[in-house]
């Protein structure tokens, strides 16, 4: 039976697609069948969540644990199935998740009042045309919409 004892990130590393949660021996621990071991960074030692599918990316990627001279090997897959790993993973990963998500708005908004922008240049040279073609009605149906996008 697997039990979770502790588990802190040594480091959180993230790019654009991945947050890498690294871990180090003395960050992570499992109790065994009522015995605590403790992991060793001998064959993976960080789990990958892509932000795009919402997933763990190395589920195939197995840890080492130790205790004494015994060692136990446990892939992401079945550390994933524990309720409390998933509790503690979710701590870790959501503040990097949830900054991403706040970086997005911030830049729907700058992208929103390019947008704007740009539209109002375009009223701008639409009412120019109008002028120089010398079309009252199209100046009069212009210079409304140029008072209502200012107002």
């Amino acid at each position: 039976m697997l039990n979770i004892k502790m588990l802190k990130p040594y480091y959180v590393k993230e790019d654009k697609r991945f947050i890498r949660v690294v871990l180090a021996y003395q960050y992570f621990s499992l109790f065994i069948d009522d015995e605590l071991y403790q992991f060793i960074p001998m064959e993976s030692r960080e789990i990958i969540y892509d932000r795009e599918s919402k997933r763990i990316h190395n589920v195939f990627d197995i840890f080492v644990f130790q205790r004494g001279k015994r060692t136990v090997y446990v892939s992401v897959a079945d550390l994933l199935k524990l309720p409390e790993f998933l509790t503690h993973l979710n701590s870790i990963i959501m503040p990097f998740d949830r900054q991403k998500k706040e970086t997005l708005k911030i830049e729907d908004t700058k992208t929103d009042l390019i947008i704007q922008e740009l539209e109002k240049e375009n009223l701008r040279r639409m009412i120019d045309l109008a002028l120089d073609a010398k079309d009252i009605d199209k100046f009069n149906e212009l210079a409304a919409k140029w008072s209502k996008v200012n107002s």
